[in-house]
């Protein structure tokens, strides 16, 4: 039974890993134009790190296919900033101006074919949001006690629902994991990318900041709860939780700089909070 439980929870991980990197709004938007003749990939970039611009390079090399990259700050209403992308080879390049950590653009790039316009994602423009460069050492840890966190709480959530002592023991490892990769390291890379510890509550409403204290707090709970009659109930519960939030896309609701006052807000209630 404990084998199965570790295999168990090793196959939960991985998929809550892999389905955090297909969902989340940062990773790369993939689609497609279509010339008539060839259809070529595109991918939008949706997330930009250290002090650099962001390249858009499209791989088309079909020569007669010009464009246009359009471009303005997130949110907002100016017109948007046109750049001539310039073609090297079989490639076409412009670059999205480097904005302050969680500075976002929203961009949209205008082809044509022998006068012709060509046109991608329906005209829709996609969001890049800005972070500052956090060192790579820094982030694999942070990285790598999240994913243990997860899955030693899958695991030890399994022992306590099968009644196996060690459960306690875990609760334990859990918690110390989950507080060192949330509130000690997560602070930390919080820090590099937007130049702010922390985005959650108090003081903000950043939704993985946020996710995580949930999931420290019910764990917790569940640590002080290891003495009384219905441990394993609460254990149950904090792992059902963690669950739930790891289903969360990562970023989702993230950090994000609102460009009339330069401070740094979550993203999603901004709109709302520019209509007073």
């Amino acid at each position: 039974m404990k084998s199965f439980i570790w295999i168990l929870a090793g196959l939960i991980t991985l998929a809550a890993g892999i389905y955090q990197r297909v969902t989340g709004p940062t990773q790369p938007f993939k689609t497609e134009v279509n010339t008539g003749i060839q259809r070529f990939p595109v991918v939008f970039q949706r997330s930009h790190s250290g002090t650099t611009d962001c390249p858009v390079v499209l791989q088309i090399s079909d020569i007669t296919v010009k464009g246009d990259l359009l471009f303005r700050k997130y949110p907002g209403k100016d017109e948007m900033t046109k750049v001539e992308m310039k073609r090297e080879g079989d490639k076409l390049t412009a670059y999205l101006p480097n904005q302050p950590p969680a500075g976002k653009l929203e961009y949209r790039l205008d082809l044509e074919k022998d006068g012709a316009p060509l046109v991608i994602n329906n005209g829709i423009p996609v969001l890049i949001r800005f972070t500052g460069e956090v060192p790579k050492a820094i982030l694999f840890v942070h990285i790598l006690l999240m994913f243990l966190a997860m899955f030693f709480s899958n695991a030890t959530g399994m022992l306590a629902l099968f009644g196996i002592r060690s459960y306690k023991f875990f609760t334990f490892l859990t918690f110390a994991i989950l507080f060192a990769g949330g509130l000690i390291f997560g602070p930390i890379v919080q820090k590099y990318a937007f130049n702010e510890w922390w985005s959650g509550i108090p003081f903000g409403w950043d939704l993985t900041d946020n996710k995580t204290l949930i999931a420290i707090m019910v764990w917790f709970m569940a640590l002080e709860m290891i003495k009384k009659k219905h441990a394993a109930f609460w254990v149950v519960i904090a792992w059902a939780v963690t669950v739930i939030i790891f289903s969360i896309p990562h970023s989702l609701f993230g950090s994000q700089l609102n460009p009339e006052t330069g401070k740094i807000i979550q993203g999603a209630i901004l709109p709302f909070m520019q209509l007073f």
